[in-house]
């Protein structure tokens, strides 16, 4: 299974959630996958584009709530919103966009897709001391459900958990001890190789030069 395959999987319940949410009790196998394939490629861009305001506004991909709020703001999500050259000549930050995105995904339309995703508490979690329970999103519970040993190496390594240590491989019965020194040593030969002989001639030439001279035999 590609990685587009399992990805696409893993993207298809929350669109689901989220149409159940909206009120659709049904819907087609096309118009689900069309969809699906629409919300990848929104979050493809999203995520892109917050990874090149990473780079320009401080040179790594750690990304930060700035970079995300740019990037809302270049896909559309933020409107109506001045841009940031609008903001400085007026000297005034417009937070019309982001005040309009933070209400409407608190606001009543969003209330069971909340619920779904864990953002919201209902009657059966709260408890008889005042100590906040840790929420979980459906994918936790569903990795919950299929994983009851309570074994949280089974899905390390893979999408769904964390990243599996890297172990050097060794290997047996031959002049390389690993695959770096083998690499290394594929490098430099190649290196050789890609001399020009044009390089490799004036080389001797600046060592024979170099070198004393020897007087001619006699004739």
């Amino acid at each position: 299974m590609s990685s587009n395959t399992i990805y696409t999987s893993l993207l298809r319940p929350p669109i689901l959630h989220i149409l159940r949410a909206a009120g659709f009790h049904a819907t087609k196998p096309a118009v689900l996958d069309t969809i699906v394939d629409l919300a990848a490629r929104y979050l493809a861009l999203l995520a892109g584009n917050s990874a090149l305001h990473a780079q320009e506004n401080h040179n790594d991909l750690v990304l930060t709530i700035t970079d995300v709020r740019m990037a809302l703001q270049d896909v559309g999500a933020l409107w109506p919103q001045k841009s940031a050259m609008e903001e400085y000549i007026t000297g005034e930050e417009d937070m019309r966009g982001i005040e309009a995105f933070v209400k409407w995904g608190n606001g009543e339309q969003n209330r069971e897709i909340r619920r779904v995703a864990g953002l919201t508490e209902n009657e059966a979690s709260v408890a008889a001391i005042d100590v906040p329970a840790e929420k979980e999103d459906f994918l936790a519970v569903l990795k919950k459900k299929h994983n009851k040993t309570g074994e949280s190496f089974r899905f390390q390594g893979t999408v769904l958990g964390t990243p599996a240590e890297e172990k050097p491989i060794r290997i047996e019965g031959g002049p390389f001890e690993s695959l770096q020194d083998w690499a290394t040593s594929v490098r430099e030969i190649s290196r050789k190789e890609d001399t020009p002989p044009s390089r490799q001639l004036s080389s001797a030439l600046s060592s024979g030069m170099s070198s004393p001279l020897t007087p001619a035999p006699p004739i």
